[in-house]
């Protein structure tokens, strides 16, 4: 059944000002009609989206204020000057200015001020130099919400793939010793329940990757699959949930395979994300499951090269407040019963 429109906006921080955020931010308001988006608020430097985009903006103080100016101007949540901000040029000021949006943007997610949280792109190397300690922002996000790190899973998704990297943003050489079965039943576990909740899959359909070539061929390949895959699998097949593999990760995702399963999850986040942006280029998008609240990002970084140019394509940000209407939406029904 049709799951209806949200009644509270959707917050969305800009991330570093200096990057792409602002500019695409900007055009997916200017697609508010045509790609049937939900009000959504930004949050950041509100002088921060001449130098990227020529739309109008205007100044709110509260989430409640988006729907009376969305179809006219897109809100913005005023929170830090950013006076040296330069397209294209990151500094400190707007590291600074990053950081206190999303903390703002989670903020207004948890109190239920905002329907979910959209993550606008960072610069993690910005982020380090003005006291920023988490691995990402999704670690970031999951502390802030209570969350455990290895409960908050990042998921990528496009059209028709959805991917979830069991490690994320360690060495490769550090992949064998990282990976163990707790780690791939907690990632099994959360990738199901985050299927249920936020894409209203009521019996999800999960395919698993090896992590050798060809599965490791019966053990002659590596044994890994043997020892750590398979017996993880089969505790989490015995307590119902639907899963296949470890799969030859080579043959899994053709269209015909991907018809199989719901969601795959994968060793190592290149694994992972190469057959998904090899699809999806443009349009992917962050989701992370195990939160709270909902929260999704384009699955793309700040692209400095490109910003204040008019070059950036908005069609990721556009696809992540989409997603984040549908997970709040599922959300919703779900707690209502419907």
């Amino acid at each position: 059944m049709p799951l209806g429109r949200l009644e509270l906006p959707l917050a969305v921080s800009v991330g570093d000002p200096a990057g792409i955020g602002p500019e695409i931010i900007g055009k997916a308001w200017e697609a508010r009609h045509t790609s049937g988006l939900a009000p959504f608020f930004a949050i950041g430097d509100i002088g921060s989206f001449a130098p990227h985009w020529s739309g109008p903006v205007v100044r709110i103080e509260d989430p409640a204020d988006t729907l009376k100016h969305f179809d006219s101007a897109l809100p913005v949540i005023q929170l830090h000057n950013c006076l040296s901000v330069v397209p294209g040029r990151p500094d400190l000021d707007g590291a600074h200015c990053a950081y206190q949006a999303l903390e703002m943007a989670i903020g207004f997610a948890r109190a239920g001020s905002a329907a979910a949280l959209v993550t606008g792109p960072v610069s993690k190397s910005q982020l380090y130099a003005v006291g920023f300690t988490h691995p990402g922002q999704t670690e970031f996000i999951a502390e802030r919400c209570g969350v455990a790190k290895n409960n908050a899973v990042m998921m990528l998704a496009g059209p028709d793939l959805r991917v979830v990297p069991m490690t994320t943003h360690i060495p490769l050489a550090d992949v064998a010793t990282t990976l163990d079965a707790r780690l791939i039943r907690q990632r099994l576990r959360a990738t199901a329940k985050g299927l249920q909740r936020n894409f209203g899959i009521e019996n999800p359909r999960l395919a698993v990757a090896g992590f050798n070539p060809h599965a490791g061929e019966a053990g002659n390949m590596g044994r890994e699959e043997l020892e750590l895959f398979e017996p993880a699998i089969a505790q989490i097949r015995a307590e119902g949930i639907n899963v296949i593999g470890p799969l030859p990760a080579d043959t899994m995702f053709h269209a015909e395979a991907r018809a199989q399963y719901d969601a795959a999850l994968c060793a190592y986040h290149d694994q992972a994300l190469i057959p998904l942006k090899t699809l999806y280029f443009h349009d992917a998008v962050n989701i992370t499951l195990g939160l709270p609240v909902v929260r999704t990002s384009p699955d793309h970084g700040t692209a400095f090269g490109i910003a204040g140019q008019n070059k950036a394509l908005p069609y990721s940000m556009i696809a992540a407040i989409k997603m984040a209407e549908s997970a709040a939406l599922h959300r919703l029904a779900a707690a209502d019963g419907s």
